[in-house]
């Protein structure tokens, strides 16, 4: 039987979320440009009130700060200059991320100061050491798309921090990287480390290897280390960030809509000063914002209001055709159990289905404390899963199967037919959640748990896994960096 192609058939690429209509996006974004011109933000740097000030804003002094009113056009100018599309550059090119509309990643929560021990299972203080080997296992798993600064080296000097999260990880992985920046100081730092890393300055800036996260302030402040990192990153031509960290009811509206309108308005008005000093500047838009639980005074993250909101704020990226790096798959829970998987896949999957490029919360328990290497390797199966799931049931005159079923007719077997045997590749297939009968899955695991077997996977990453090769001599050279860094900060 012949058929001809369908003309002018509309197709659905896959499932997805329509959190709002064009009208309510509309007025999220009428409110907030209502709020950054009648309101303003604080703006806790000299200099940063200058420039705001010399791109066209309203800039009202006081003492030790000043608050920064935005005209509309300011801030449409700054979305619209900041790019829609980017590559996150890795220092191993088959892991460049690729970042356009709805194009979905997957990263680890960042910058715990606690990890759980893989050998002991015992919780403890992160090290240095322990930000390069969760790197490591990232590194091993395809389903992270990208690489976060997991936990931080609380082991080594504080002003340095930064550096020697970027050293560990640059060793461990060939993703491309995110992580917090200490201070202007340090971020120069960072790039002469990163240059090292990929054989000189000129590769860096052609294909730098990290985004630097900023932090402002919630409510609508731009503290002076922020500040800072904003005009080094111009000044360097690193992409950043911004991560507004939102408490619904404690720093923000307890309205989960009025949080969305503060948000963004801390988002946009950083990316006004990012765009003023340089335009086009790589700015993602982020966010892990979520709910202060007022009957514990703790953040929520583990909440379907943590979900909702980070998957509200992937869409209002959308909406400015900005990347977009949102919250999805942290817990709440202490251990990597029951809870903890359920909070993971509610929050991952709607911000998956709302097309936000990077998730990050993979691995984290604890409101955010806490780094376990089983949840992060469950975390990664469920992450394949999420994505097959976003992929939709594809419908054409293949998949319709219309001649496999006249031949099979009625009470016929599918399992005998060679399509089936075709086919059967491109279903799901699960590694550690186990599909066997109980008698085979005895004889394969011996009756360990699914968290027994993801320690001894993460283990087994860790002892036989190989990172993308530095360039001859770049370690030394690294090293040296951290070195002299350490030194000149002493030194004060």
């Amino acid at each position: 039987m012949r058929r001809r192609f369908r003309s002018g058939i509309s197709a659905s690429s896959g499932l997805g979320l329509s959190s709002f209509s064009q009208d309510e996006l509309d007025s999220i974004h009428y409110a907030t440009l209502q709020i950054l011109q009648n309101t303003g933000i604080k703006v806790v740097n000299e200099q940063a009130l200058e420039i705001y000030h010399g791109g066209g804003a309203e800039v009202e002094r006081h003492d030790g700060y000043g608050i920064v009113k935005l005209p509309p056009y300011m801030v449409e100018d700054a979305a619209f200059f900041s790019p829609h599309t980017m590559v996150y550059e890795a220092r191993n090119p088959d892991d460049d991320f690729i970042v356009e509309p709805n194009r979905v990643g997957f990263a680890t929560f960042g910058g715990c100061i606690n990890v759980v021990d893989p050998y002991t299972r015992k919780i403890r203080r992160a090290t240095k050491k322990d930000c390069g080997e969760l790197i490591k296992v990232c590194d091993a798993l395809n389903e992270i798309s990208v690489a976060t600064r997991s936990v931080n080296a609380t082991d080594v000097m504080q002003e340095a921090q930064s550096l020697h999260n970027l050293d560990a990880m640059i060793r461990n992985t060939g993703k491309h990287i995110f992580l917090g920046v200490d201070s202007a100081k340090s971020l120069e730092a960072m790039v002469d480390l990163a240059s090292a890393s990929v054989g000189g300055r000129d590769l860096f800036e052609k294909r730098p290897i990290f985004t630097a996260s900023v932090c402002p302030i919630s409510p609508l402040t731009l503290g002076n280390g922020a500040c800072e990192v904003i005009m080094a990153c111009a000044r360097l031509g690193v992409g950043m960030v911004i991560l507004p960290m939102a408490l619904s009811g404690g720093t923000s509206s307890a309205s989960l809509a009025g949080t969305l309108v503060s948000h963004n308005a801390e988002v946009l008005s950083t990316i006004v000063l990012a765009q003023i000093l340089k335009k086009g500047l790589p700015c993602t838009y982020g966010s892990t914002s979520t709910i202060l639980d007022l009957r514990f005074g703790t953040s929520a993250i583990g909440s379907p209001e943590y979900g909702m909101i980070n998957a509200s704020l992937a869409r209002i990226a959308r909406y400015y055709r900005l990347p977009s790096w949102v919250g999805g798959g942290a817990s709440d829970s202490k251990e990597p159990d029951i809870q903890s998987g359920y909070e993971f896949t509610l929050s991952a999957t709607l911000s998956a289905l709302s097309g936000a490029n990077i998730i990050f919360g993979s691995g984290v328990l604890e409101q955010g404390m806490t780094m376990d290497y089983a949840k992060l390797v469950m975390d990664a199966e469920m992450l394949g899963m999420i994505h097959i799931a976003r992929s939709g049931v594809t419908v054409n005159d293949e998949t319709l199967s219309m001649d496999v079923i006249h031949e099979v007719g009625p009470g016929g077997a599918y399992i005998t037919h060679e399509h089936s045997l075709h086919s059967m590749r491109s279903q799901s297939q699960a590694k550690l959640f186990d599909r066997r009968s109980r008698a085979d899955w005895m004889e394969m695991t011996q009756g360990k748990s699914i968290r027994e077997r993801a320690y001894e996977r993460a283990i087994d990453i860790l002892e036989n896994h190989e990172p993308y090769p530095l360039p001859e001599g770049a370690s030394g050279t690294m090293q040296e960096i951290v070195n002299a860094f350490e030194a000149e900060v002493r030194k004060g």
